[in-house]
């Protein structure tokens, strides 16, 4: 956090107040993610290790509601205390703001494994 956080921090904060300035904040969606979290306990060297259990995710933007935290961790931060998300509900998250799933679904084009994603996920409802 100490070597990259602040430049994270730095580069969303102005890429949403540009997105605003612009008057494009309900059509810009920024996602921040990663593959993975970091272990909750510093391992021998002082660091944290990969961690699969919690990933951190943010949303931002594209009219959705913003300004909140939806989740949480167990005591330890180790796995998450309650039903979790995982990235085929970001993916359904995506599909239902960039499409309309009716038009999309009639789509002979589109591949059974995207179908499956928005019509067997669900989105993050929190964020609509």
């Amino acid at each position: 956090m100490t070597a990259l956080g602040g430049q994270v921090d730095h580069a969303v904060a102005a890429f949403l107040e540009d997105v605003r300035q612009r008057g494009l904040e309900e059509r810009v969606l920024l996602i921040v993610t990663g593959e993975m979290g970091r272990t909750p306990r510093i391992n021998k060297n002082g660091g944290r290790d990969h961690w699969a259990s919690l990933t951190p995710l943010l949303l931002a933007g594209g009219g959705l509601k913003t300004g909140q935290a939806i989740g949480r961790s167990d005591s330890t931060g180790s796995v998450p205390a309650a039903d979790p998300y995982g990235p085929p509900n970001l993916l359904a998250t995506i599909f239902h703001w960039l499409f309309d799933l009716v038009q999309l679904r009639l789509r002979p084009s589109l591949g059974r494994e995207l179908k499956d994603v928005f019509e067997n996920s669900r989105r993050i409802e929190e964020v609509f």
